[in-house]
């Protein structure tokens, strides 16, 4: 306990000193590159980094409670020549912390990767068509998450269903089709599984099912995978130039969307019978889910609202780290203080997912109470987050502050 109070001590030092200093300068594009007189062509470089200090209850005897990590460092940068072609590329690192690090920086984690590089064409007005390893992903608004404007402190893990199950770090290589039917915006991709994924088990007899379709069915059987997501925007259209869905608007616009989007691996999973004759198993999941964001006053207030029903099918009583056959309900809720819109702001929040699965009997529930403090909108925020995870006999309690810029 005189862990967890000094870390609030500290995080108090450090949210009385933004208070009380200079506001940083309106964030206004960042760096954009114009190519011609009238700004068409362009290109444009955005650059984040998030940083945690974490106090966790649940370590060895000899670890200590607090600890440090370099959650994200990203480089992204996209071009437009004119209206009817995009390129973009996007790369950084996760998770950099003393567990991972080398002494020479050339261990994996410490090394940069490709997390996207794709073309898109328009094709027609408000229809596009493009390829390479991309994020145009199924499913729901939050495995469309942009790391850039969260909510709560991250994205809600089991919404990134298929994370290293058929897909490298929620991309997969493929075909997308995007577009909007005026206010019915639609994403739809079809993909390449992943050959070496994590699940690298081995089906046991009359088991549970393993994700390794494509590794031990191959390809031809077991090689695509199919996905899309459909939300019909009520208010306030949001854009649909790149895949990356906002967290929170802050009031900035009146948004009002339910969206539907699936997820199918024809035979990614395989079952083992009491022979040890291997079978596929098709993976789909799906989920319905809605999302409000909206001033409440002309006084600096707002709402961020969501919630979704997923429902997962791995195979019969899949369960392996955050993934299992069964169901999914999460939501968020936010609201942002009355205030100066160009001074610091604060915006309370509580998150809330209850995961069953068909293999055990025990659900994850999992509580997030915080508070994002913004000094330039998300340009430049601290967010201070309790969880509490509880999943059968084990209950694991966890506070994180997290410091991000993007510019």
């Amino acid at each position: 306990m005189r862990n967890l109070h000094n870390f609030l001590i500290v995080f108090l030092l450090i949210i009385s000193l933004q208070v009380f200093s200079q506001g940083s300068p309106n964030y206004d594009g960042g760096i954009k590159v114009t190519l011609n007189e009238d700004g068409k062509k362009y290109i444009r470089i955005i650059s984040w980094a998030q940083v945690q200090a974490s106090y966790n209850d649940q370590v060895a005897d000899n670890a200590s409670n607090t600890s440090f990590n370099l959650r994200r460092a990203r480089i992204l940068m996209y071009a437009q020549l004119n209206s009817k072609f995009l390129i973009l590329t996007h790369f950084g690192l996760n998770n950099l912390n003393s567990s991972n690090m080398t002494p020479l920086g050339k261990g994996e984690a410490s090394q940069l990767f490709f997390h996207d590089v794709w073309i898109q064409y328009q094709i027609a007005k408000n229809h596009t068509v493009g390829a390479g390893l991309h994020y145009f992903n199924g499913i729901s608004r939050l495995n469309n998450q942009s790391t850039l404007n969260f909510l709560t402190l991250d994205n809600n893990r089991q919404s990134w269903a298929t994370l290293g199950l058929s897909d490298q770090f929620f991309r997969h290589v493929g075909v997308f089709f995007k577009g909007n039917f005026e206010k019915l915006q639609y994403r739809l991709a079809i993909n390449d599984a992943i050959i070496n994924g994590l699940d690298t088990r081995t089906p046991v007899n009359n088991g549970s099912a393993v994700y390794g379709g494509t590794r031990l069915l191959g390809t031809k059987k077991a090689g695509k995978t199919f996905a899309g997501y459909f939300d019909y925007h009520f208010l306030d259209q949001e854009s649909n130039l790149l895949p990356f869905k906002v967290g929170s608007y802050l009031g900035e616009k009146r948004i009002f969307n339910l969206g539907f989007g699936f997820f199918a691996h024809p035979n990614g999973a395989v079952f083992a019978d009491n022979l040890g004759n291997v079978a596929g198993e098709n993976v789909s999941i799906f989920a319905l889910d809605a999302f409000y964001d909206a001033p409440l006053s002309d006084n600096g207030s707002s709402i961020t609202a969501y919630a979704v029903y997923q429902n997962n099918n791995y195979g019969k009583n899949y369960l392996y780290n955050a993934y299992g056959t069964g169901s999914m309900i999460y939501s968020h809720l936010g609201y942002t203080l009355p205030g100066d819109t160009s001074k610091t702001r604060f915006q309370p929040y509580v998150s809330f997912a209850n995961n069953s699965y068909d293999a055990i009997q025990d659900n994850r529930n999992i509580l997030g109470i915080g508070t994002n403090a913004y000094f330039n909108g998300h340009n430049s925020k601290l967010t201070l987050e309790y969880q509490r995870q509880k999943f059968g006999v084990s209950t694991l309690n966890t506070l994180t502050l997290q410091a991000m810029i993007y510019l």
